[in-house]
């Protein structure tokens, strides 16, 4: 919840601080122009994302690879466009380090690191739901048995 608090009201807020004191020195037609170039940069860098992207996604398709790596450079090129689309420079400059080629790597490592851990962790809890108790498979008394046909 305290993210959505931080997202949603002391973002916005930050940034018209930041755009006021920026206006108040470079002057507002300046400030306004930074702001529609870094919203057209955004609009074309998701473009050229989302074509980047689908083009290396499906040649690793076709290659019968999974694009995994592809997809989620995809997603981070995308939330950055979409940063820079956002009015703000304080968005830019987050835009920008998600871009950032080294910072973008680093970050694909630790986010591939989460997931890999959130799915050993749900695999070790699935198997051993699956070792308690299995629906499909018959409860079984081991035990050995020996036919006596002198009883008949």
């Amino acid at each position: 919840m305290r993210i959505f608090f931080v997202l949603f009201l002391l973002f916005p807020l930050a940034e018209l601080y930041v755009l006021i004191k920026v206006g108040s020195s470079i002057g507002a037609l300046a400030t306004i122009l930074l702001l529609v170039l870094s919203g057209i940069a955004g609009i074309l860098l998701l473009r050229l994302a989302g074509f980047a992207t689908a083009w290396r996604a499906r040649e690793r398709l076709a290659r019968g690879e999974l694009p995994e790596r592809e997809m989620l450079q995809g997603l981070m090129m995308a939330i950055g466009g979409g940063l820079l689309f956002l009015p703000g420079f304080i968005s830019d400059v987050l835009a920008l380090i998600v871009l950032f080629p080294p910072t973008r790597n680093f970050l694909f490592r630790q986010i591939n690191r989460r997931i890999e851990a959130q799915v050993r962790r749900q695999r070790a809890f699935a198997d051993d739901l699956q070792a308690r108790s299995n629906p499909h498979r018959p409860n079984v008394i081991e035990g050995e048995w020996e036919r006596n046909d002198r009883d008949r």
